[in-house]
């Protein structure tokens, strides 16, 4: 059965909503949507009535959202969001230029796939790219992207993963700490500052058993949520830093970081570019992906 339009909510009632919820005040709630007190109380009981629901509480000068309020509210912050994200991507377009729409990791976005996305804008001029960082997998057709990167198993619902490449994992730190710390073989690293993963806690405790070397305090040190934090704090000396070496490409070549063992570690999981089912026969997406394989193992163009 489908739902009268009249029943579906107009989008300003929805902006009225989100404002006096995020501001529990119509009055400033008014100002912003530079509408009256008045006007704004309206539309959320227009809402209200439409809904069959209360969905605020008022105490003294405040508007508390209600139980029901609380609950609508994540949907109709991913509604306004949906409708401002087709406005700019129609806008986008509109002087005739396709978007491609991108989810990638953080550091694997701003570290291996920007640096080499101008050789890709090079080849196809008419192409505006819209990328946002995710690091854990959602609901690509709610979110309508046209692809994502993903790292992990082959696994993503209601779409294709392709592999892209493994992780090649190296010790490596600057080379000032490196000259300082004494470091001259593997075993030395017992007891010196390392720098973790707080999403791979035991990173260095898989390397030390793959080495041989069972060190003894390989949970010690800085925790970070992110490669890239734990890239500039090795380069800042905080400490040794196991990271992966497409990563690090820039840090390597100027010297900022250098590689402490050659005794690398191929993690389990791998890069995977994954296609939503809807987007199998996006000629874009298709030429992004066979792009994407070819850049693996290649240096990046100078600028």
């Amino acid at each position: 059965m489908n739902l009268s339009r009249t029943l579906i909510p107009d989008l300003t009632i929805l902006q009225a909503f989100e404002a006096a919820a995020r501001h529990g005040n119509f009055t400033k709630a008014a100002v912003e949507l530079n509408l009256t007190q008045s006007a704004v109380s309206r539309q959320v009981k227009t809402l209200e009535q439409q809904l069959g629901v209360l969905l605020f509480e008022r105490v003294r000068k405040r508007v508390l959202l209600s139980g029901a309020g609380h609950r609508l509210l994540p949907a109709v912050r991913r509604l306004l969001t949906q409708a401002e994200d087709m406005v700019l991507r129609a806008r986008s377009s509109a002087d005739g230029r396709t978007a491609l729409k991108l989810a990638t990791l953080p550091t694997f976005g701003s570290r291996w796939l920007l640096p080499r996305l101008p050789g890709f804008l090079a080849r196809h001029p008419g192409v505006a790219v819209d990328i946002a960082s995710r690091a854990q997998p959602f609901d690509l057709k709610a979110e309508d992207f046209d692809l994502a990167i993903h790292y992990g198993q082959p696994i993503w619902a209601h779409a294709t993963c392709t592999y892209l490449c493994s992780e090649v994992i190296l010790p490596v730190a600057s080379p000032a700490l490196a000259a300082s710390s004494g470091v001259a073989v593997p075993e030395d690293l017992d007891g010196q500052p390392l720098l973790h993963l707080a999403t791979r806690p035991k990173l260095w405790a898989d390397w030390s058993r793959m080495t041989g070397l069972g060190l003894e305090h390989v949970y010690r040190g800085h925790r970070f949520d992110q490669f890239a934090m734990i890239i500039e704090a090795a380069v800042r000396g905080m400490g040794h830093a196991l990271l992966p070496l497409y990563l690090i490409e820039d840090e390597i070549a100027s010297g900022r970081l250098e590689v402490l063992f050659d005794q690398p570690m191929t993690t389990d999981l791998g890069y995977y570019v994954v296609l939503p089912e809807a987007k199998q026969d996006n000629a874009l997406a298709q030429a992004f992906l066979s792009w994407l394989l070819a850049q693996v193992g290649q240096p990046v163009v100078p600028a």
